[in-house]
């Protein structure tokens, strides 16, 4: 293994760094500093595995939770902090401009984070990823890089998603009709899935905003009033739907 850690499980508080993957990172050519939240189901597994990728303010306790709601649903749960070497500060922008050329340091990072699950002798060699927000954009990227499922939620299209899509792993995308920040985009790639056959189930929540699967507002309290006027923040109504699209999708391809 890659690294070593204790399980996450519902009674981990505020710790978002059990599992150290800074070596491994590191000799691949990552950041040299690599932490990561896992979140392990109950028994001795083995499990099917997910990595997952989080929003642009970082692997905050809404991250933990999500995490734990996967390894609830029965999957060994890995989210990668991709801020660890520096911090939201220094890292946001270089992580945004990786997503955005779909290449970058934060690839190895997550490829890292991949093998270490993989490596650890508890999956059952299933694999899912999972994203939202700018991790929704690196989940789309990732769709064709060894995993079995992917569930996108509010990720920005790649620049050429035809090309980087072809051959992507079955997708579950989970979009707001009020999300100003990504209009048209679940139309959009729900077409060029179709034109290349793709295996997808995208929804639009038509009274849904941005990053609406939040059980809790997110990001500076300063700037929390403008992203309501930009459709950003939780959403209780469509949310428990959109959760259970994703377990559905993760349950056909993961554990078949």
């Amino acid at each position: 293994m890659a690294g070593t850690g204790k399980d996450g499980g519902q009674h981990a508080g505020q710790d978002r760094s059990n599992v150290d993957l800074s070596r491994a990172s590191a000799a691949a050519g990552g950041s040299p500093v690599l932490r990561g939240y896992l979140a392990a189901p109950e028994g001795e597994g083995p499990f099917p595995a997910v990595l997952m990728v989080h929003e642009a303010f970082g692997l905050d306790d809404i991250t933990v939770r999500h995490a734990q709601r996967m390894a609830a649903a029965g999957y060994l749960t890995l989210a990668v902090d991709l801020f660890s070497d520096g911090g939201a500060r220094r890292c946001l922008v270089a992580t945004m401009r990786a997503v955005a050329a779909g290449e970058g340091r934060a690839f190895t990072d997550l490829a890292t984070a991949r093998d270490w699950l993989q490596e650890s002798g508890r999956t059952t060699g299933k694999i899912g990823v999972i994203g939202f927000c700018m991790g929704g954009g690196f989940a789309l990227l990732l769709a064709n890089d060894g995993f079995d499922a992917a569930a996108v939620n509010y990720g920005r299209l790649p620049k050429k998603p035809e090309e980087t899509l072809a051959g992507a792993c079955p997708i579950v995308a989970n979009f707001g009709g009020r999300d100003r920040t990504l209009p048209g985009t679940a139309a959009k790639l729900e077409s060029v899935l179709d034109r290349l056959g793709v295996a997808h189930d995208v929804k639009e929540f038509p009274h849904a905003g941005h990053a609406f699967l939040n059980d809790a507002e997110t990001g500076p309290t300063a700037l929390r009033p403008l992203s309501r006027v930009m459709g950003i923040g939780p959403d209780p109504q469509s949310a428990p739907e959109a959760w259970q699209r994703i377990e559905d999708h993760f349950a056909r391809y993961l554990r078949a």
